[in-house]
């Protein structure tokens, strides 16, 4: 910790920075700040990581992983040595030189930005905010959240911005399982509030990550992140609206973006699905939705996308109805469907925000009955929107239980799942990330949704 009873110069502290004589603190340990941890860790750093919830730090304590691709254990040497604190005690911000923000940053019930978790977090910074600290947001929101928001908080301190401590804003690009690309490797995003929390995040950052890319302000770093899921979202809800449309032409989409997505210029393949999930991509466009009325302005094309992917699960559901039908003459009521995949995308266990909820709910308001496999999620967690589906098990998945099943709905293409032996045992697939004819398996009763 660097001395806190007078005011240190910007240079001082980048230089702790730079040497990682620094204590840095993550708040938030979860899909996005345990891999901060764990890259600040690597280059040296001491950190302290703080969360509200008891369960994930007696878990990091007891060597538990709670993320299933990211394990406990990496984290255990660090613990026992001192380098890394996991903690509920807030009062620790005060040995902190940098606080990473990583909390989340939900929707409401009405489809407008949360901001609590910001603003509580802010609150409990302020209780310890001293001279010198670097406070950084990560998590995604609207431009402005950061000076319009965080700022006004901490100078209820009477410190100044920019003078006695420093704000900045670096979005987090966590993609969780992908393991190419892990934090250290992904480019960060810098903006400041002010020339010198620029400076000082540059440093802090260029410290663990391969490369930082510094903008003019804390307004342009956080529309970069909106602009990133926006473009996902816009391009996603095109391919999604297509593939309706060259269904019904008797069109396989899937292999149009495989011949298209040859052109070594002018295309980028999105590919088609059930439904956003993530806290990404069917969250964050909304901020800017929000944001955009307090201009007078509408975002046409950011709302049109999130209507097109917010059918995507009503139009699976009205495929299978429709396949019931015409190969069984049975709707749903009374109808077993096995919901293959809970998380929502392939080879982790990150269930937010996954569109297998709203397909589940749908499927049963219409007298389905569902079981559910996820190799990943052995039961449904608790959630604030699917509380009756809390504690729902995943079923064992061989030949004899799926042919118990009216039909099997390919949710998340897991690549450890055998596809071959669901498409042999079961009476009809509906494969709505076509993971079938990627694994090579065929068949009459497979359908694409």
């Amino acid at each position: 910790m660097l001395e806190r009873n007078k005011r240190l110069s910007v240079e001082a502290l980048i230089a702790a920075y730079h040497e990682r004589t620094a204590i840095i603190a993550v708040i938030g340990l979860g899909y996005v700040g345990l891999p901060l941890v764990r890259a600040l860790l690597g280059a040296g750093f001491k950190v302290i990581g703080l969360d509200i919830d008891s369960e994930k730090i007696a878990a990091l304590k007891r060597n538990e992983a709670y993320v299933k691709h990211f394990p406990a254990e990496i984290f255990s040497a660090a613990i026992e040595d001192g380098r890394f604190t996991p903690t509920i005690d807030f009062k620790l911000l005060n040995k902190a030189d940098a606080i990473l923000i990583c909390v989340p940053t939900p929707l409401t019930s009405h489809r407008e930005p949360d901001l609590s978790f910001v603003e509580s977090t802010a609150r409990s910074i302020l209780a310890s905010l001293r001279v010198g600290q670097l406070v950084v947001l990560e998590s995604t929101s609207y431009p402005g959240t950061s000076r319009d928001i965080i700022r006004p908080i901490l100078e209820q301190s009477k410190l100044v911005s920019g003078r006695d401590f420093f704000i900045a804003y670096s979005p987090e690009r966590e993609d969780p399982g992908n393991l190419k690309f892990s934090t250290g490797e992904i480019p960060k995003v810098v903006g400041g509030d002010g020339e010198d929390a620029l400076k000082l995040a540059d440093a802090l950052y260029s410290s663990f990550v391969r490369q930082t890319v510094l903008v003019s302000s804390l307004e342009t770093a956080e529309a970069v992140k909106i602009t990133e899921n926006v473009f996902r979202s816009v391009n996603i809800a095109l391919i999604n609206e297509l593939k309706v449309l060259y269904s019904e032409m008797g069109i396989d989409v899937w292999e149009v973006i495989e011949a298209a997505k040859t052109k070594p210029f002018g295309f980028m393949a999105f590919y088609p699905g059930p439904g956003l999930g993530g806290h990404c991509i069917p969250i964050d466009p909304f901020y800017l939705t929000w944001k955009a009325r307090e201009y007078g302005l509408s975002t046409r094309f950011i709302e049109l996308a999130g209507e097109i992917n917010t059918t995507m699960p009503r139009y699976v559901v009205s495929r299978i109805v429709g396949e019931l039908n015409a190969r069984t003459g049975r709707g749903l009521k009374g109808a077993k469907i096995l919901v293959i995949g809970l998380a929502y995308k392939k080879n982790v266990d990150d269930t937010r925000e996954s569109p297998s909820f709203k397909l589940i709910e749908l499927l049963e308001d219409q007298g389905a009955v569902c079981g559910v496999h996820d190799p990943f999620v052995p039961a449904i967690p608790r959630t604030r929107e699917h509380l009756k589906l809390a504690g729902r098990r995943s079923v064992i998945l061989n030949s004899e239980s799926i042919s118990q099943y009216d039909a099997v709905l390919i949710m998340t293409d897991h690549d450890s799942i055998d596809y071959g032996m669901i498409v042999k045992s079961a009476k009809l697939v509906i494969d709505t990330r076509n993971a079938c004819a990627r694994s090579g398996a065929t068949g009459s009763n497979i359908v694409k949704a």
